[in-house]
């Protein structure tokens, strides 16, 4: 009697199994006539209308992969319990409305998939995942996600600056974009030239935020200034300007294509400062120590991690687990100032497994990683337990900055010493000061001139006024005294 009450149980289990929750998406000959080879997604939330513009980490939803080859235009694609999934296969979804959306990913070019011009997609539709598991879900991705297009105005200036370096690399044409902001006196001195500030975004930041803006430059303290916004934008997440092989050759491309042009273009002095905030904050660090004689100042903010002892407070020299801390804690990506948790390096690692390219964790990867044999950047961890593979950190190290600085210390010390500036708030969500501080503690060892500081608030509340006035006045003083030493030449 037990057998036969198991043996009900089991095929009742293995029924429900069998018949998955399941969505059928397709894509019109109208948007594209060729078949479609790649990657195509489905995002949901049940807060957001467009859950295809969510965000892996800062946004926690569930999230589903398919890879296909030669589908032709109407040809249905079926999701069900075998697509790579996030948090838990279809089947085993949460009851509940949701807003939902599919995207087939051409991969183009832009760096979030939901966004990348070119990609196909649906219009948003709210659904009510219920307890019918045999209901069929039908998507058509029938629109396409435009070209952005740029609005000039008398201050604000796309540049596209054609990259040979990239191009070739990449085996197709590369150009590195940036929005050129001019100052008021730029027009009413027009003999004058001026100073550039290369201002570099976070992560996910677009320099197309400039599009139609009438407002000139802010100064640099006091000073009248050129400033150029540089988003990182690339199809692997953010380039960081650094050579990496798997993006290229940006932080070459930028000092040998882009600056030569945009100087050739704009009225510029020579005098170059470079200011970022996140991702942009450990851009310009990188850059500033790496071409310490092209660049005469750095005000970094809030840099992603600067010293891998501490990578937002896991030590990968040690190779500690990603996932897990002491008793089996999940170490945290994302805090609430500084201290509570938000979201856990497991939640955006498995994540970013199914939204494979373009988001900050795979971004790393991009740019500190070697290529593997399947043309992709090797990871870093096991995204199914957070096991560090320590061949992969090997290649790491060459881009931890405060390694960098210990070792070479004394053949860029003459070019670089008095450049940087670092600030970083207390409460740093990402868990970012942790890192600034062992930098710290490494220049005091070496005597440096670097300049240190620390604020109340956390990586979005840091911008205080005293922040801002500390920050832009460390970059006029090096303003002043690239203006001295030019003077004596």
């Amino acid at each position: 009697m037990k057998k036969s009450i198991l043996y009900v149980f089991l095929l009742l289990f293995l029924a429900s199994g069998a018949s998955a929750q399941k969505f059928s998406v397709s894509f019109p000959d109208s948007l594209l006539q060729e078949p479609f080879t790649g990657h195509v997604l489905l995002y949901f939330s049940k807060d957001s209308k467009t859950p295809k513009e969510g965000t892996a980490g800062l946004d926690i939803f569930p999230c589903f992969r398919l890879y296909v080859k030669n589908v032709k235009p109407g040809t249905a694609i079926v999701f069900d319990d075998k697509a790579i999934s996030y948090p838990v296969p279809l089947s085993d979804m949460e009851r509940n409305s949701y807003y939902v959306q599919v995207v087939f990913d051409r991969n183009l070019g832009g760096r979030s998939i939901g966004q990348s011009p070119g990609n196909l997609y649906s219009t948003s539709q709210k659904i009510t995942v219920k307890k019918d598991a045999d209901h069929i879900y039908v998507l058509r991705a029938d629109q396409k996600i435009p070209e952005p297009v740029f609005s000039n105005t008398q201050y604000v200036k796309e540049i596209k600056v054609p990259s040979g370096l990239l191009s070739t690399f990449h085996h197709r044409p590369v150009t590195v974009n940036a929005a050129v902001i001019l100052p008021k006196e730029y027009y009413t001195q027009a003999q004058r030239k001026f100073p550039v500030k290369f201002l570099v975004s976070g992560y996910g930041g677009d320099y197309h935020r400039y599009s139609g803006s009438p407002n000139p430059s802010a100064p640099m303290d006091t000073t009248a200034c050129i400033t150029v916004y540089l988003d990182g934008n690339c199809p692997l997440g953010h380039s960081a300007y650094t050579n990496s092989e798997n993006n290229g050759p940006w932080g070459d491309a930028l000092t040998k294509d882009f600056i030569p042009q945009l100087e050739k273009t704009y009225r510029c002095n020579g005098a170059r400062f470079l200011n970022g905030h996140s991702s942009g904050g450990w851009t310009v660090l990188s850059l500033q120590t790496r071409y310490p004689k092209v660049f005469n100042g750095c005000w970094s903010s809030s840099p992603d991690p600067v010293d891998y002892r501490s990578f937002q407070k896991v030590d990968l020299y040690e190779h500690q687990n990603m996932f897990y801390g002491k008793d089996s804690v999940l170490n945290q990506t994302g805090t609430i100032a500084g201290f509570f948790p938000w979201f856990s390096m497991r939640n955006i690692y498995q994540m970013e497994h199914v939204i494979y390219r373009g988001e900050q964790m795979h971004s790393f990867d991009a740019v500190f990683s070697k290529k593997g044999s399947n043309g992709e950047p090797l990871r870093i961890l096991d995204y199914r337990n957070g096991q560090i593979d320590t061949a992969v950190f090997e290649h790491w190290k060459q881009y931890d900055v405060s390694l960098y600085l210990r070792t070479n210390w004394d053949k860029v010390k003459n070019d670089l010493d008095g450049k940087v500036m670092i600030s970083v708030g207390n409460q740093d969500n990402f868990l970012l000061n942790y890192a600034v501080k062992l930098l710290d503690g490494e220049m005091k060892k070496l005597n440096s001139s670097f300049v240190f500081a620390y604020y109340p608030g956390d990586h979005f509340t840091i911008a205080t006024p005293e922040f801002l006035k500390d920050g832009n006045g460390f970059l006029q003083r090096r303003y002043q005294q690239w203006l001295t030493t030019n003077k004596k030449k």
